[in-house]
């Protein structure tokens, strides 16, 4: 294997996704003991579903009979049935039943490959493994999301555009008061400034020099074996209830090549009345201007062509962006490496 394959093959790591993470994959609510759901994580097609306990399984998304999509079909007693021709496989991959053929030789072999999954806030994550990390570690969740002094809602949206130009954009809190500018919350602070990186004991933290608390103006990344997120606050005006700044909380999950799924918990630090009464304005009042922000990257990140990181020009605003495509190419590097030293050795 040559020094060049080697870096195609991290870089296309990087563009498709890593392997040993957590990702969120759906709101708890679509998942159902009723029907099957089926999703995309890093180009694979996966199905989920509640089997009899409440227990969410997730096996690939393909029927091992001839292919037909899983997600198509049924919830047969905690297991998932093909439409196509009604084979079950239960959630660890094997083929339970044929039911056109009684004794068929299909029936008791394991199949297809099954995934770990683990359900919190209102989120199923899937363990996505890799040769470094077959078996999945804890899967480590901000404080906000395992305080009861916190509470929010989680929004999710589709974007036509590769995961990485997502994460480039939360490293990049300069954006705000130009593409937001208009918003309820960030058409505040000045448009000019420098930008300071300092690293942190699971990341980095990327923020403006000469302003803080007047616009989305720092961005903090956590790193931990098995999964990555990130956090920022809002500035809220005293018209959007009680509860200070609003805090987002955001995951990042790569659907393919060219479409990436966006998780964010809008989160407020309020308790008893003060709670009931932000999450009751929220719902009524401030919901629909949070979705026209977050529209407004959508757009945008859209817009740009699949290979702009081959022609852009960075400069000093961009510190973040540049750091945290370096965590990826070096998670990337280490994956590649230990998947051909497997291989070296299985020869």
């Amino acid at each position: 294997m040559t020094t060049i394959d080697k870096k195609s093959l991290i870089e296309e790591r990087v563009n498709t996704g890593l392997l040993g993470q957590w990702y969120p994959v759906a709101k708890s609510v679509e998942v159902k003991t009723s029907r099957p759901y089926g999703a995309k994580v890093l180009g694979q097609k996966v199905v989920l579903w509640r089997d009899g306990a409440d227990n969410i399984r997730c096996i690939e998304d393909f029927c091992p009979h001839r292919g037909a999509p899983l997600s198509y079909g049924e919830v047969h007693e905690g297991n998932i049935g093909c439409r196509y021709h009604g084979v079950i496989v239960d959630g660890d991959g094997v083929v339970v039943r044929v039911p056109a053929m009684p004794d068929c030789a299909l029936e008791g072999r394991k199949a297809l490959k099954s995934f770990e999954v683990t359900e919190s806030n209102d989120c199923v994550f899937v363990y996505i493994p890799s040769v470094e990390r077959p078996e999945a570690p804890e899967l480590m969740l901000p404080k906000e999301m395992v305080s009861e002094d916190w509470t929010g809602f989680l929004c999710t949206s589709v974007w036509e555009s590769n995961y990485r130009y997502a994460l480039d954009n939360l490293a990049d809190p300069m954006h705000g008061c130009y593409l937001h500018s208009e918003s309820f919350t960030l058409a505040f602070g000045s448009k000019q400034d420098l930008m300071k990186l300092d690293k942190t004991e699971n990341g980095f933290r990327i923020e403006r020099v000469g302003q803080v608390g007047e616009n989305f103006d720092w961005t903090e990344f956590e790193v931990h074996p098995g999964d990555m997120f990130c956090y920022l606050d809002i500035p809220y005006p005293p018209a959007a209830g009680p509860g200070g700044f609003m805090r987002i909380i955001g995951f990042v999950l790569p659907v393919d090549d060219t479409t990436c799924k966006v998780f964010f918990w809008r989160m407020r630090e309020v308790s008893g009345v003060a709670r009931d009464s932000w999450r009751f304005l929220y719902r009524a009042h401030l919901e629909e201007r949070h979705w026209n922000v977050l529209e407004q990257d959508r757009v945008m990140l859209e817009g740009m062509p699949d290979d702009a990181r081959k022609r852009e020009m960075l400069y000093q605003h961009d510190l973040g962006v540049s750091r945290i495509r370096q965590i990826l190419t070096r998670a990337a590097k280490s994956q590649i490496e230990a998947e051909l030293a497997q291989t070296e050795a299985a020869e």
